[in-house]
């Protein structure tokens, strides 16, 4: 049963504020993804100093490409892997690596100047501001974070350390998932409903889908940081083996799950599937719990996406990892959990006014008012 009233809505601010935010979180999307190809064309370690400032402006001279290059050429990387590599190589490389920089230098400026702007324009409710706040200190946590992956690159092995990658990469996925959410909470002004049933089971389940997602993310970013997807690219056995005999081959057991490229690739499949028996699942229910146009649209967007990333992960995984498809992959966990976060946030509220008005259609008695127990959403 649902009660609402007029009185019950909540200021909300412009929607010039939802626009701030979602701009932002392409922002963030297409740093994902250059994030994705500096990694696979092995261009993040070709910057080995990190300066904020400075280093926004490239190399402009010959001297200073010469410099640049001198500096890359004292890392391991070079040493072990590149050796030999010209400067117009280099130069590629370097170029992947500064514009990934550039987005997230970028992506700071345009958060926080419109944020000083809604904020003395008197724009933002008092407790968006603290919201902003944290999102903008998370953004700052991740630039460092960055670095700092970067750097375990820098000293023996010229490769950055997989933990490393794994939580800056999670920490983009909630840094986006933030600013999305409060975004769609100041764009979709709805009454905050009175009800004694608001669906726990779907809300319960949106929760539940959203940690599935971004535990299965963090698995992949486990495969690209050890390098897992370039062995057993078979499908759907293991090189002949559901399950290869050498998963737990290191001692101790549990460093297998770290270091074992058989084991890291396996945690992944395994997540995999689990998506693909939880998200039909969890859709189901909401057709059952929610039947609303809205969400019908977002579980039909949310299983189309599915099966592409599905469709894009064993493609990845056959043609061992080729940059265009990995990068698609990447992307499209980022779409996964975009669309289920779009979900998750329309069950909070399934009730919109045309569903509740074709409701009360085909309920309603000819002649009587609105439905015992049910006051529209105006």
């Amino acid at each position: 049963m649902i009660q609402t009233d007029s009185d019950h809505r909540i200021h909300q601010p412009p929607s010039s504020v939802a626009m701030w935010l979602m701009a932002c979180c392409a922002v963030v999307f297409a740093i994902v993804v250059v994030g994705g190809i500096t990694r696979l064309t092995h261009s993040g370690l070709s910057i080995v100093e990190w300066q904020p400032i400075v280093g926004t402006v490239p190399p402009l001279t010959d001297e200073a490409w010469a410099d640049a290059f001198s500096q890359y050429q004292q890392t391991p990387e070079y040493r072990q892997v590149n050796a030999g590599m010209s400067l117009p190589e280099f130069k590629k490389i370097f170029w992947w690596e500064y514009v990934h920089r550039l987005l997230g230098r970028s992506a700071g400026l345009i958060f926080l100047l419109p944020f000083l702007y809604f904020l003395a324009r008197r724009m933002i409710d008092r407790p968006l501001i603290a919201k902003f706040l944290g999102i903008f200190l998370l953004g700052g946590l991740q630039g460092a974070l960055g670095w700092y992956m970067v750097k375990s690159g820098l000293v023996d092995e010229p490769r950055v350390s997989p933990f490393r990658l794994t939580a800056h990469l999670g920490l983009a996925f909630l840094i986006y998932a933030a600013m999305l959410w409060t975004a769609l909470e100041v764009l979709v002004p709805r009454a905050r409903a009175v009800t004694d049933s608001v669906l726990p089971g779907v809300q319960r389940g949106s929760a539940l889908v959203l940690g599935a997602i971004l535990v299965a993310t963090l698995s992949g970013a486990m495969v690209a940081g050890t390098r897992a997807g370039l062995a057993y690219n078979t499908f759907p056995l293991m090189n002949g083996h559901w399950m290869p005999p050498e998963i737990l081959m290191l001692d101790p057991w549990w460093d297998n799950f770290f270091h074992n490229l058989a084991t890291v690739q396996f945690d992944h499949r395994v997540m995999a599937l689990l998506l693909t028996v939880l998200i039909p699942w969890f859709c189901w229910r909401c057709w059952q719990d929610a039947p609303t146009r809205r969400v019908g649209r977002l579980c039909a967007l949310l299983l189309a996406v599915l099966v592409l990333q599905i469709a894009l992960g064993i493609g990845t995984l056959l043609l061992a990892v080729p940059v265009a498809l990995a990068v698609s992959h990447q992307a499209g966990a980022l779409l996964l959990f975009t669309a289920a976060l779009l979900l998750a946030h329309e069950l909070q509220y399934p009730w919109d006014s045309a569903d509740t008005r074709a409701a009360q259609a085909l309920s309603e008695p000819a002649g009587s008012g609105s439905p015992s127990g049910l006051t529209a959403i105006p």
